[in-house]
């Protein structure tokens, strides 16, 4: 997906120089039909649309089997960016509860003249198509790692460099289905990071010690294959953007969310905040009913998915640090991150 210069070497063969600088816009909307702001982006010539190569954002449906809002956005922009260049990822979560608000991250890849300087790296890889079978299954395990490894060497990524993997997989026609997407993947994310070595699918839900703390793993019903999503700092990128990720023990560890903050070198003051090009956070109820000894009730809510509460709770703890409500908060974090928590992650413009 990336544009490489061949260059020879001494010995006859030819390796593939990259240098290459990542951008990355947000934009907000009215609706899920709603993408005026990228068309009035692209009209000024600040995004060549030709360079887009992923769209990650929050729709305003309720993350669900039938969250039809993800799909329609994903319609929306396929028919302004259809007519150019290579196609797009496309990564939508439904549900933005509390004080989250819609909106969708641009990612666009430039060539460089510049020397690599560790800056912010994308690369993006798509699976074949998925039998209904295979969902949630080793099946999506092995194609989800593959596409993973695939998508770090196209960003020239060690696996040490890697900072944030978003996944989204097909889901099925019910909400447990879809969490097993979320954990088949997840897994295939932490095989590609070597940070799960060995499983069986029996250690679904069960062994939440195997998990991957840089894996951010959605479902839908809108798509049909897995698609990747990796982003990380590489020494053969170049650019002002760098990216950081920390894992989150609990729904209320604020610690991490400042944490990522002081690792990309930013202060809580309105100077430092308007550097923030996106934010993404992913999170779940703890199965045990509490959160640092005390009951919560997300889990035994009949009028409300635990999802929901939890994209709520995590909107309103990230939303306070970073003062912004564009916030990609995703509930169902099975094997993604320490059991009951998630992670946090956040590009930004350094100094």
């Amino acid at each position: 997906m990336l544009r490489r210069e061949r260059t020879a070497v001494g010995d006859g063969s030819s390796l593939y120089a990259v240098r290459m600088k990542t951008g990355v816009h947000r934009f907000g909307m009215r609706d899920p039909s709603d993408v005026s702001e990228l068309a009035a982006a692209i009209r000024r010539g600040t995004i060549d649309p030709a360079r887009i190569v992923a769209v990650l954002g929050k729709t305003e449906g309720n993350g669900l089997v039938n969250d039809f809002t993800r799909g329609y956005l994903i319609q929306s922009l396929k028919q302004l960016l259809g007519k150019h260049g290579d196609k797009p990822v496309y990564v939508f979560s439904g549900g933005t509860e509390g004080v989250l608000s819609p909106h969708y991250a641009v990612f666009s890849v430039e060539d460089s003249s510049e020397k690599g300087n560790g800056a912010l790296a994308i690369g993006c890889s798509l699976t074949r198509d998925l039998r209904p079978e295979e969902i949630g299954t080793t099946a999506q395990v092995r194609l989800v790692a593959d596409a993973v490894a695939k998508a770090m060497q196209d960003a020239k990524l060690s696996r040490e460099e890697v900072s944030f993997v978003q996944v989204k997989a097909p889901g099925g026609n019910s909400n447990h289905t879809m969490a097993l997407a979320r954990v088949a993947g997840a897994f295939g994310a932490g095989v590609a990071l070597g940070e799960i070595r060995d499983f069986e699918e029996s250690d679904f839900f069960r062994k939440l010690e195997k998990q991957s703390p840089r894996a951010s793993v959605s479902s839908g019903i809108e798509i049909t294959m897995c698609e990747v999503m990796v982003l990380g700092n590489s020494a053969a990128w170049s650019g002002p953007l760098r990216i950081a990720s920390r894992p989150m023990a609990d729904a209320m560890d604020l610690d991490a969310v400042l944490g990522v903050l002081a690792d990309l070198g930013l202060q809580r003051n309105a100077q430092d905040l308007a550097r923030v090009r996106a934010v993404m956070v992913k999170g779940e109820p703890d199965a045990g009913g509490r959160v640092r000894g005390h009951r919560h009730t997300m889990l035994t809510d009949g009028d409300m998915n635990a999802q929901r509460h939890i994209r709520g709770a995590l909107g309103g703890l990230v939303g306070g640090v970073f003062g912004d409500g564009r916030i990609f908060v995703s509930g169902g974090a099975e094997h993604q991150g320490p059991a009951g928590g998630g992670l946090v992650a956040a590009i930004a413009e350094v100094r």
